[in-house]
């Protein structure tokens, strides 16, 4: 069955490109102009991935990004922001706020598409029903994709995370104890065809961090190795 993707996007030129490559590229598209009643429309048809642009005519796209990871059906719906703002500032924020990759325009329709088809592979893997994991304070269900944490009074809560945040969380507490550098995260998490920084790795750090340390600035289960990268610690 063929995997769903939303464009939002207000130039009608630009979205009439993007849908046909991914059209080509054996997709089902739906194309949006990001005007009032766009998040509706979006959980009614329930994409399996979302090309987000940032100028957009009812609110931008940062803003809805915020919006939908707040949405139960579509919070961990990968987005890939796709926009001409190229900022550093920009890039982060859009990572910061949910997004799993970001693209800035002018751009390749193939790469596109290539990113596209890396993260729904990564989402397809991810979902393949395994077993329970458990360490520390930590309950990974692999089949069901969601992580729990455990107080110090024995209550357990779910962890918010995007389909990326997951993936790296599932990494660290299945290879606890281990120093990871950041091109080695990049290789294991996101793939030997990333397109992604370094410094894409330090944005997702701290955002599981917020999720999952009583004080994201002093973490005691995801600290840092100064000079190399990251370990993980649940004792």
């Amino acid at each position: 069955m063929s995997k769903k993707v939303a464009v939002v996007e207000d130039e009608a030129e630009l979205a009439s490109l993007i849908e046909y490559n991914l059209t080509r590229g054996g997709f089902l598209v739906q194309t949006l102009n990001g005007a009032s009643g766009t998040l509706h429309e979006l959980e009614t048809w329930q994409p399996d991935l979302i090309v987000l642009d940032v100028m957009l005519p009812g609110q931008d796209g940062f803003e809805l990004c915020r919006q939908i990871r707040q949405t139960g059906r579509l919070a961990r719906t990968p987005v890939v922001f796709l926009t001409a703002r190229s900022d550093e500032v920009d890039r982060v924020l859009g990572l910061e706020i949910g997004g799993d990759d970001y693209i800035t325009k002018p751009f390749s329709p193939r790469e596109l598409v290539a990113r596209i088809k890396a993260h729904l592979r990564r989402v397809d893997t991810d979902a393949a029903p395994q077993a329970a994991f458990a360490t520390g304070p930590f309950r990974l269900d692999r089949a069901a994709r969601r992580v729990y944490q455990m107080d110090k009074k024995g209550s357990e809560r779910e962890i918010e995370l995007t389909s990326t945040e997951f993936k790296l969380l599932e990494f660290f507490l299945t290879h606890t104890g281990t120093a990871w550098s950041r091109e080695q995260l990049l290789r294991e998490v996101w793939g030997e065809q990333h397109f992604v920084t370094p410094r894409t790795v330090d944005v997702h750090i701290r955002r599981l961090r917020e999720q999952i340390e009583e004080k994201p600035d002093e973490p005691v289960f995801l600290v840092t190795v100064r000079g190399f990268g990251y370990r993980f610690e649940t004792q």
